[in-house]
């Protein structure tokens, strides 16, 4: 019997790519720095809605762990500008994070979370990610953490959200309590 094996979906390849092969990472820790070229933060910022990216530098560490699994933590720094919320004018921010994540063979990770039964005492846990192919994706992982570490809301100074007055809900009027007209009959029933 044949087995039939459909070929993996192909995913268009993030603006910002710095791949490690896992098998490249030791128990003693891996350093790399990356930086996006020019082009790649042109697409970023049109990805991530920014009006650029003047820099980023991500400092990512990579270990191996549980034999299998790779840690990976970094810091990025970003100078970015981004639109403010109300007047459309240009916002320079600049994104300073921190993250961490745990890599596992592709086998090892779960298809459906739903599947894994978490133990609320073990949440500081991390539910590891898959590797592709063996090999993980720094660059748009440091991509990720820069969308997460944006102002949702950049405004520009001197620029304030209106607050818009909400009317007050008027409270319920409680109906009036009627004595329970069966009251009556069981004051008749009572023996004395």
């Amino acid at each position: 019997m044949t087995q039939h094996t459909e070929p993996a979906p192909e995913f268009p390849r993030p603006e910002f790519s710095r791949m490690v092969n896992a098998d490249t990472v030791q128990r003693g820790e891996m350093v790399q720095t990356i930086e996006p070229t020019e082009a790649e933060r042109v697409a970023l910022a049109r990805r991530l809605e920014l009006e650029s990216i003047g820099s980023l530098t991500a400092t990512v560490r990579l270990r191996r762990v549980r034999g299998t699994m790779i840690r990976v933590s970094g810091t990025l720094e970003a100078d970015v500008v981004q639109t403010c919320v109300v007047s459309l004018e240009p916002v320079p921010a600049h994104v300073s994070e921190t993250f961490e994540a745990v890599f596992a063979p592709e086998d090892l990770v779960p298809d459906d979370l739903d599947e894994i039964d978490i133990d609320p005492d073990a949440l500081d846990e991390d539910i590891p990610e898959p590797m592709h192919n063996n090999r993980i994706d720094i660059g748009e992982l440091t991509a990720q953490y820069l969308s997460l570490g944006l102002d949702p809301y950049p405004h520009a100074a001197g620029i304030e959200f209106e607050t818009i007055d909400e009317p007050e809900e008027e409270e319920e009027e409680v109906p009036e309590q009627r004595p329970n007209p069966f009251a009556a009959l069981r004051q008749l029933k009572k023996p004395n």
